[in-house]
């Protein structure tokens, strides 16, 4: 009785969406003194009033309250996360290190939300993120240098090629399950990485240089002016990120809540079962693995415009386990836990310097406690419900 009452919307005299408009631009402004703070105490003092505020929200009923707003009115929820985001990006408008950072946690963002589809959707487990965000990099790389294609159909060459090249592994994925599939997922990322080695014509283990980002005329190395004030030329590609996320976002949202959710929901529960019912199972496993690879090659793509210098050692293991610890971290299936994770995975380490060295056995006791204590990570996902008409909801 007593956790029934803790779960409940606290008794607020604002409404929801008030009090969730408010959240919001708490947030914001916590997003915004924790990528400006430079000492890692202040970081650490940050970090630490995020958790108590998290244990609180959990404890007094106040998440209930927020999920009732994004239930009620996630419009405009939607809208005030928006542009709470660009105000941050305008707000660190000339600091090149934390909209970098921003950037970077973005585009994992992406490529996470792709094998959210395929391991917490789906149930097809993939420690080959990295090599596909590679392979979105390096064709960044090379059609910068060598063609006058645009920088935005290169994009979409990315998520191409990534999923052409991930074309080779469906069938081994498919025919296989559970623990054997992973195991193909890995030997990929390893051979992966070892071509890029010993491949001279892709810059071996010296890498590749890339071009920027240019769009309709306009150099993304070039920092906009606003109001005679130089900004970062990182304005330019934190904005194109928050683009791409918030469409991955929407896109993979839609397809959750579609019948084509509900079909992948069933292949991960039972197999045997979807067969049974008329669900063709291969059609779903290709769906899901094609789909998480493409946006793992367009974010790639992105990021390798956006750092101008690519390596086979930027795209290891390690930094697969990173992209599915921000799946796990954040919840099978919940994509609103896998922006929270990436935050956490990615800008966390950055600014405590003094966790980079540790960060793989940092993250890998997160997971490790968290598979243990809670398993259905930290923002987990709803039950679907349905409603009149046949449309799934949250």
């Amino acid at each position: 009785m007593k956790d029934d009452v803790m779960k409940t919307p606290i008794p607020v005299s604002l409404p929801p969406l008030a009090t969730g408009l408010i959240a919001v631009a708490a947030c914001a402004i916590f997003g915004w003194l924790f990528l400006l703070a430079e000492s890692e105490v202040a970081v650490l003092g940050l970090v630490l009033l995020a958790v108590l505020a998290g244990w609180g929200a959990q404890k007094t009923g106040l998440s209930a309250t927020l999920g009732t707003a994004m239930h009620q009115h996630s419009g405009a929820m939607n809208g005030a996360i928006v542009a709470s985001l660009l105000a941050v990006i305008a707000l660190l408008g000339t600091e090149h290190f934390p909209l970098l950072m921003l950037s970077t946690m973005l585009l994992y963002l992406v490529a996470a939300l792709g094998l959210n589809v395929q391991f917490g959707l789906t149930g097809m487990v993939n420690f080959a993120g990295a090599a596909f965000f590679g392979i979105g990099a390096y064709t960044s790389a090379v059609l910068t240098t060598h063609t006058a294609v645009p920088p935005l159909l290169i994009l979409l060459a990315g998520g191409l090629i990534a999923a052409l090249i991930g074309a080779l592994l469906i069938v081994p994925v498919v025919r296989t399950a559970g623990h054997y599939s992973a195991v193909v997922t890995i030997a990929f990322g390893v051979l992966f990485k070892t071509f890029l080695e010993v491949n001279e014509v892709l810059g071996g283990p010296q890498g590749l240089m890339v071009g920027s980002m240019n769009v309709f005329g306009w150099d993304f190395n070039n920092g906009p002016v606003l109001m005679g004030h130089e900004m970062s030329f990182y304005v330019n590609y934190a904005l194109l990120s928050s683009g791409l996320a918030i469409l991955a976002f929407a896109l993979t949202r839609r397809l959750e809540r579609s019948w084509l959710g509900l079909a992948l929901d069933s292949v991960r529960l039972d197999e045997t079962a979807s067969a049974c019912f008329g669900i063709n199972v291969v059609r779903a496993k290709v769906l899901a693995f094609t789909y998480g690879n493409i946006l793992a090659g367009i974010a790639g793509a992105l990021y390798g415009m956006m750092i101008s210098f690519i390596a086979p050692n930027s795209f290891t293991f390690s930094d697969s386990l990173l992209m599915v610890s921000i799946v796990l971290l954040g919840g099978l299936g919940s994509l609103w836990g896998s922006a929270l994770a990436a935050v956490i995975v990615v800008l966390v380490p950055e600014k405590l310097q003094i966790l980079q060295e540790y960060r793989f056995l940092l993250f890998s006791v997160l997971v490790i406690a968290m598979l243990l204590f809670r398993p259905q990570g930290l923002l987990p996902r709803g039950v679907r419900s349905y409603f009149p008409g046949g449309r799934a909801q949250r």
